[in-house]
């Protein structure tokens, strides 16, 4: 058998985690995008809505909405630049880390569970793996 290229073989695991993960992000009242949002967020305050649309790979225009919805429900704010009213700071509400901490606490034992066929040290061998070629 020829070797899987691997572009195919992680296509192929991102669609079995976004399959396994959207359920539970859906169950917390949350799409992937925002999820994604508020994962980039757990960092620290995005100093420009531009600079987060540019650290999640989202075009502005379709990042505004997400933000809209997010801090409609109380889970980040946005406030403005002292030094440029312009830009807003878009930073973690406490109940945004809250509902992000429950998010990731259920992807991580999602994660757990796809990963539990491997031997522990292939799985953080994996790991390791991928957080040294990922961007």
């Amino acid at each position: 058998m020829e070797r899987r290229d691997l572009g195919d073989l992680l296509a192929s695991l991102v669609r079995v985690v976004v399959e396994r993960e959207t359920p539970l992000l859906e169950e917390r009242g949350l799409d992937m995008w925002e999820y994604v949002v508020l994962l980039r967020l757990a960092g620290g305050a995005a100093p420009t809505q531009a600079q987060l649309a540019a650290a999640v790979r989202r075009d502005k225009t379709r990042l505004i909405p997400i933000l809209d919805r997010l801090a409609a429900r109380g889970l980040l704010e946005r406030t403005p630049d002292p030094a440029d009213r312009r830009n807003r700071i878009v930073a973690l509400t406490d109940e945004g880390r809250a509902l992000l901490a429950d998010c990731r606490a259920a992807v991580a034992a999602m994660e757990d569970e796809l990963l539990g066929t491997l031997r522990p040290e292939d799985a953080a061998a994996l790991r390791r793996a991928l957080e040294a070629v990922a961007p």
